[in-house]
């Protein structure tokens, strides 16, 4: 009788550290949040570097559309000079 209220105190004590131990542990959610916040990082860098690339060319379109407005307004003015 001693004997097995021995072993049944050694199970319990052993399931209670393992219970422990466990708890120290990150769950997968955690684990899953933790890389998201470091990934979040380096998705925002990517995502600053498509903005990037896309902005320049852009801005190069739209100088592009001044520089043929103006040439289109000059044309039209010549055009006008040159009819009246």
């Amino acid at each position: 009788m001693r004997k097995f209220r021995c072993s049944w105190l050694f199970v319990a004590g052993l399931l209670a550290m393992v219970g422990l131990f466990s708890c120290n542990q990150e769950t997968p959610i955690e684990k899953t949040k933790a890389a998201a916040e470091s990934g979040n990082a380096a998705t925002q860098a990517a995502g600053q570097a498509a903005v990037d690339a896309i902005k320049t060319p852009m801005e190069k379109a739209r100088q592009t559309e001044s520089t043929l407005e103006q040439s289109a307004d000059q044309t039209a003015a010549k055009i006008k000079e040159s009819t009246q």
